[in-house]
């Protein structure tokens, strides 16, 4: 490819709303182009990322016996209803009506596409287990469009859908895939990623994993353990906290006056605020009048996540004021209203005396006890993990840190078979719901993911297995018939030995040239000068790591081909 004439325009300064390091040089690079937010048009080297990234995955995909399909990017209401996702999924995704007055929606993920094609084609076990998968185009209307690549609206996807007779089949396939999900991420360059436990969220399921690249800049939190193994995401995380030691007292009624906040309760009488109860108010998502009121110790964080799978609704943060059955400000357990729903934080089982709302304005009790003043309280754990809590294994110290979710795998079970109807015979004449597994790896995050790992204050640094092109050759004095004759020479030679080569060809100065060839990030840049022709050598330059040797000219394609074959093997290992 010739530089002059490809579309892509390198530019000094990123956008203005370019904050992320990927986003930035991505789009300095000339890789990306926005269109609206959270939709961005690739240019022709993101477009090559895009599919040696696609080739990686086909190719791990196929080795685990799944067949690509590709289902319609618009689907009619019908099938979405079976699933009773079409009125329960929110604003995100994209409904409309056709010339027919028939309601459509977008595809932002497509389990209902998937079970709608098997229910058609798979009728008996002895097909089973099958695979499916497809890489297509979705819109998600989301809401925090940021970092580029990383969060969009529209964006390409691998996801597929296994069926299966049993769990234990799924199971032993399910991590089948977990296992080529490792090498797909090793193929394509990342390095400093994990698996953690995750929230099935919207999927539905019962056991998933993410896959997350660490970063400081990701939005996902994750908690680690200093000690062992144990990693989870921040909404499925355990951890365990110390318990206040403090004698049990009698119930008593204080005064607290305008003092509404657990700092401002705490700091009246004197007491920490491991020694409080917080109530946190919600109302349940389409009906306000529906309150649930969480119960958590004064210094934790209540983690919305756990509360919604506890409570099986979606829920909003409660704005209804200061009412009859909810005195904000002073809420607590005790006698509070029946018609709310109330759900405890185990962080609050075992403390024997409690600052609580007195659910009147202006007072507070002290002395609360929950096995003797609300003994039939349930505990659940809805509490937000902090660094420094002790680790639910072995007891050691958990840390957070910042992530980047690059992939998802969940076990679905029968939750879409089931409600869409599918069943197929089995072995003992009978008919039953097959089981499900859902693995997706968004293709543009993974660009993007690339490109915050792999890059450093000059530019991009792109591995080789993924890079546009492997090499780079920047002619300088093109205008000397020499360094022209040699240079288009290797050119040419390089793209007949199987190499993808970008050629710069146009008359600009070194530094230009130089700079252009580090902001991209191809593994391999070529220096054909006259200083280098001088000894009948041209320079060789390794980006990730700035090795620079003088090679032969006669032997500058085996060197580069030694050097990707090298790369290649280190990411294939």
């Amino acid at each position: 490819m010739l530089l002059s004439k490809l579309v892509c325009e390198r530019t000094k300064e990123a956008p203005q709303d370019a904050k992320i390091k990927s986003h930035i040089l991505l789009s300095r690079a000339g890789f990306i182009k926005q269109v609206a937010v959270g939709i961005y048009s690739m240019t022709t080297p993101c477009q090559k990322m895009s599919c040696k990234i696609q080739k990686i995955i086909r190719e791990e995909m196929d080795a685990l016996d799944g067949q690509e399909v590709l289902f319609p990017v618009v689907m009619p209401r019908e099938i979405w209803e079976l699933s009773d996702r079409y009125n329960t999924i929110g604003s995100e995704m994209v409904r409309f009506k056709d010339r027919n007055n028939r309601d459509m929606l977008l595809g932002m993920t497509h389990e209902e596409a998937a079970v709608h094609l098997a229910n058609h084609i798979v009728s008996s076990y002895a097909q089973l287990p099958m695979m499916i998968y497809q890489i297509q185009t979705k819109f998600r209307d989301e809401a925090r469009s940021r970092g580029g690549l990383i969060r969009v609206r529209e964006f390409t996807m691998k996801d597929a859908y296994s069926f299966h007779e049993s769990k234990e089949d799924l199971e032993k396939y399910y991590y089948r895939v977990y296992d080529a999900y490792y090498r797909i991420f090793k193929r394509i360059g990342l390095k400093n990623f994990i698996d953690i436990k995750s929230d099935s969220g919207m999927m539905g399921g019962s056991i998933a994993h993410e896959f997350m690249l660490l970063t400081e800049v990701g939005e996902d939190s994750i908690v680690l353990c200093n000690n062992c193994d144990y990693r989870a995401n921040m909404e499925v995380a355990e951890g365990k906290i110390n318990t206040p030691s403090v004698q049990e007292q009698p119930l008593e009624l204080v005064f607290t006056g305008e003092d509404k906040t657990i700092d401002e309760v705490c700091a009246r009488l004197k007491k920490s605020k491991e020694e409080s109860c917080k109530a946190v108010v919600f109302a349940v998502k389409g009906n306000s009048e529906e309150v649930v009121i969480a119960f958590i110790r004064g210094d934790l964080e209540v983690n919305e996540a756990k509360l919604k799978k506890i409570l099986g609704k979606e829920i909003v943060p409660y704005d209804g004021g200061v009412s009859e059955a909810v005195a904000c400000g002073n809420i607590g357990p005790y006698e509070l209203d029946k018609s709310i729903i109330t759900v405890y934080d185990k962080s609050l089982e075992r403390v024997d005396s409690l600052v609580i709302g007195a659910n009147k304005a202006e007072y507070h009790y002290v002395g609360f006890n929950f096995s003797r003043d609300l003994p039939n309280a349930k505990f659940n754990d809805i509490a937000k993990v902090r660094g420094g809590d002790r680790c639910p294994v072995c007891g050691g110290k958990l840390r957070v840190e910042n992530g980047i979710e690059i992939g998802n795998i969940f076990q679905l079970g029968t939750k879409y078979t089931k409600s869409m109807g599918m069943t197929v015979h089995g072995a003992d004449g009978g008919e039953f719901n097959p089981i499900m597994g859902c693995y997706g790896i968004g293709v543009g995050r993974a660009i993007a993911s690339v490109a915050q790992e792999a890059s450093d204050d000059k530019g991009l640094s792109l591995p080789m297995s993924i890079a546009p092109w492997q090499v780079h050759i920047c002619p300088l004095r093109l205008d000397d018939r020499n360094v022209n004759k040699k240079a288009y020479a290797l050119y040419q030679k390089l793209t007949k030995a199987g190499v993808d080569v970008l050629f710069d060809d146009r008359s600009a100065a070194a530094g230009v040239k130089f700079n252009d060839a580090d902001l991209m990030g191809m593994p391999i840049r070529i220096v054909v000068s006259p200083k280098s022709l001088a000894t009948d050598e041209v320079e060789i330059t390794v980006r990730k790591s700035g090795e620079s040797n003088k090679v032969a000219y006669k032997d500058a394609v085996k060197s580069v081909k030694a050097i990707i074959k090298s790369q290649l093997d280190e990411l294939n290992a």
